[in-house]
């Protein structure tokens, strides 16, 4: 049992405001419970702002290479910690430790330490005729993450914000909370200055929306689901905080004629199964010419039915469980749903997966046939599901993939590198992978539409954390 019974604050661990209500973390694979983390309120959350408000104006001033070392030192002291990290997320959301180590553990120390060359090369200040144009820290960073990719979503915030001068309250998301306290040790270890990250766990309800609405907060970063980033941006305008938002998406692979369609559908299932399908960017939905529509479902099959499902910390296994019970329901009632709007079941469905009796499982499924206007075409699952779905012709393609009030993420593939690029300039998304193009942390993240404003990663994820002042001069 992992108990966290204090907040981190002000760079000092601190008992919450509102006593011992504690909020229990459960463990994907067990269904037992893992730990617990402070039901933190409004109270401590006001604390936290104040504390960050505190260190502002010293932080904000600090010579650029006083921060960048900071994140620099932090990337460090987060990579001495990735076994021990990508073992906590795995037994928090489900990951296989195989990947968790990688992604959950690797990538977040990869980003925190990329935010040091990142600053040094950003032009803060420039002239413009009679004007010099200067761009300084934003404020106060409120920054709401979730769950499924618990701490790299926090770096992804805490990173260039701290870079970029301000400070930070981080709100991580109740299902799997425990690696933001991972990041508060790093900043306690690597002296951090007080108050430049502070830490508050608690409920959306309570202490998200304390932290959205209150009035020393410049700056929100959220990410999570369409549904709660309308929310979040309703709150922020009642005192026009500047908002970033990160939220769902309903991606596409579009496999041209020409693609290899064994490669192509190989690729394409896996991405959409990675964290098991718990991925705002899952290319959930495949998209095939009609003649290869009853081909590509039994490649889909196929993949599907080569997961090795089981313990996350067991290194063969190569699917885990969905993050809470509640979700798994939602997942298979989804799967369930497709079926009874017409989609042929080819692989999984919403029964329990054989061989597993514990756990928040789901069977990596496949669903055929699929036609545009069914739910499951059109709403984000988040589970292990795909629709493969045909089209008629590249045109044809591209308008279905385009048909969602989505736009985070494609795929193209295609035997003709320009022809996949050219369809690739035409999809109204903020990321497409072309002929299965690898993730780059230093390229920009986000999406068009539903799916969200601004941008993380890289020299554009530094952006939202920066306001641009002009001195007039005689």
């Amino acid at each position: 049992m992992i108990v966290r019974d204090a907040l981190f604050i002000g760079g000092s661990w601190v008992r919450p405001d509102a006593g011992d209500g504690v909020i229990e973390v459960g463990n994907a694979a067990t269904e037992e419970i893992l730990g617990t983390v402070p039901d933190g309120g409004p109270a401590d959350v006001d604390r936290a702002v104040t504390a960050a408000r505190a260190a502002f104006d010293e932080w904000s001033q600090a010579p650029v290479d006083e921060r960048a070392k900071a994140v620099e030192r932090l990337g460090e002291a987060l990579s001495a910690r990735v076994p021990e990290i990508g073992t906590l997320v795995a037994r928090e959301v489900g990951m296989p430790i195989s990947m968790s180590t990688v992604i959950q553990g690797g990538l977040p120390a990869m980003v925190m330490g990329s935010y040091g060359p990142i600053l040094r090369e950003t032009t803060l200040e420039e002239r413009i005729g009679s004007s010099v144009v200067v761009r300084e820290a934003a404020g106060v960073v409120a920054a709401i993450t979730p769950w499924n990719y618990p701490l790299h979503q926090a770096v992804a915030k805490v990173a260039p914000a701290i870079a970029a001068g301000c400070t930070v309250v981080l709100k991580p998301s109740e299902v799997a909370p425990l690696s933001a306290f991972l990041l508060a040790e790093a900043a306690e270890e690597v002296g951090l200055p007080a108050g430049v990250l502070n830490v508050v766990t608690g409920r959306g309800r309570a202490a998200g929306e304390a932290l959205v609405t209150h009035p020393d907060v410049d700056v929100v970063s959220f990410t999570g689901s369409t549904l709660a980033g309308r929310r979040v941006a309703a709150l922020a305008a009642e005192t026009v905080k500047r908002v970033t938002l990160e939220l769902s998406g309903k991606s596409s692979s579009i496999v041209l004629d020409d693609a290899d369609l064994t490669d192509a559908v190989n690729a394409a299932v896996r991405q959409c199964m990675l964290n098991s399908g718990q991925t705002c960017i899952a290319w959930s939905r495949l998209l095939v010419p009609r003649e290869l529509q009853d081909r590509a479902a039994e490649l889909a099959a196929g993949v599907a039915a080569s997961y090795v499902l089981g313990d996350p910390l067991d290194h063969s296994t190569t699917l885990g469980p969905v993050a809470t019970g509640p979700h798994r329901d939602r997942v298979r009632a989804a799967i369930a749903g497709g079926v009874e709007e017409g989609a042929t079941l080819v692989a999984g469905g919403a029964q329990q997966p054989a061989g597993v009796e514990r756990g928040w499982f789901v069977s990596p499924t496949i669903l055929a046939g699929v036609d545009r206007r069914m739910t499951v075409a059109r709403e984000e699952v988040f589970g292990p599901v795909l629709a493969v779905l045909p089209y008629d012709g590249e045109d044809d393609a591209v308008r279905l993939a385009n048909d969602t009030i989505y736009g985070l993420s494609a795929g193209v593939f295609s035997g003709d590198r320009e022809r996949a690029l050219r369809v690739a300039r035409r999809l109204r998304v903020g990321m497409v992978d072309v002929n299965g193009g690898g993730f780059n942390l230093l390229a920009p993240f986000g999406g068009f539409k539903q799916s969200g404003y601004g941008r993380e990663l890289g020299r554009h994820g530094l952006e939202p954390y920066l306001e641009t002042k002009s001195l007039q001069l005689p």
